[in-house]
């Protein structure tokens, strides 16, 4: 059950986040941008060759290469993950973080660029988009959950190990 939740889940976040992008491209392209509060938040369109800030500019190949390792990691670690009330709120975060992962990657496969189009333009913070937000959000609610949430031997799925520390 807990695959099928989590294929669905990833599957509405993807979608969102794809409907959101090709509604950005076909109203914000090649026009000027929506001002949703003057002076703090616009929805203004980029095409983003590179990643967060700009950096890496026209590296599809690597992009592509990244984002399937780090896709096969959080699969690997979801699989790993006992399904139980503790484990939900990390079972939740990698669904978001892998939905904002593939919708990322279906960009650059498909366009060789990301669409963004979200700014927030009191701080001149980068132009970012739906799946930014999924990927951002979950890496601050991991930091969270491994500091504050989870113990050592809440982990102890992922090597095997037994709650004393022994091995099986």
């Amino acid at each position: 059950m807990k695959y099928i939740k989590g294929i669905l889940g990833a599957g509405i976040l993807i979608l969102l986040d794809q409907l959101t992008k090709i509604w950005a491209q076909s109203v914000l392209q090649n026009n000027t941008p929506i001002e949703i509060i003057p002076n703090v938040f616009e929805l203004h369109y980029l095409e983003n060759r590179g990643a967060a800030f700009g950096i890496l500019q026209d590296q599809t190949i690597f992009f592509v290469l990244l984002t399937s390792l780090v896709l096969c990691i959080i699969a690997f670690v979801y699989y790993k993950l006992p399904e139980t009330a503790r484990n939900r709120p990390l079972q939740i975060t990698l669904v978001f973080l892998f939905g904002g992962a593939v919708g990322n990657l279906i960009d650059r496969v498909r366009l060789d660029y990301v669409i963004d189009f979200l700014y927030f333009k009191l701080i001149d913070f980068p132009i970012f988009n739906v799946a930014d937000c999924y990927v951002t959000l979950s890496a601050v609610v991991l930091v969270i959950l491994f500091l504050f949430y989870y113990k050592e031997e809440d982990l102890n799925f992922f090597t095997g190990s037994k709650k004393n520390g022994r091995e099986h």
